[in-house]
C-alpha cells in the first residue's frame, strides 16, 4: 500500500493529503505565486480549499508569517477565485 503524503493546513491546523491542499510559495526571488503543480522551488505553506481557512489566514496574517514576507492582494484574489470556483 503507497503512503499518502499528508500536509497541514496553515489556519485550521488539521491534515489532509497533500493532494487536496493549496500550496502557497515564498520563491528564492522573493515572489509569492499560487503553485497548483505543487513543484515550484521555495517556501511554501498548504491551506486547505475553504473558504473558512481563507478568511482566517487573511485576518491573523498566517500566510505572511509563514512565508516570512508580504502577501500582495493579488495572492489573495487567485486564492479566493481558486476556492470559489
Amino acid at each position: 500500500m503507497k503512503k499518502i503524503p499528508m500536509r497541514r493546513c496553515l489556519a485550521t491546523g488539521e491534515s489532509f493529503p497533500k493532494k487536496e491542499m493549496i500550496r502557497v510559495v515564498r520563491t528564492p526571488e522573493g515572489d509569492v505565486k499560487v503553485d497548483l503543480s505543487g513543484k515550484l522551488n521555495g517556501k511554501g505553506a498548504y491551506l486547505s480549499r475553504t473558504k473558512e481557512a481563507l478568511a482566517i489566514v487573511k485576518t491573523k496574517k498566517a500566510l505572511a508569517r509563514a512565508l516570512e514576507t508580504e502577501i500582495p492582494e493579488e495572492v489573495y484574489r487567485e486564492l479566493e477565485e481558486i476556492i470559489g470556483g
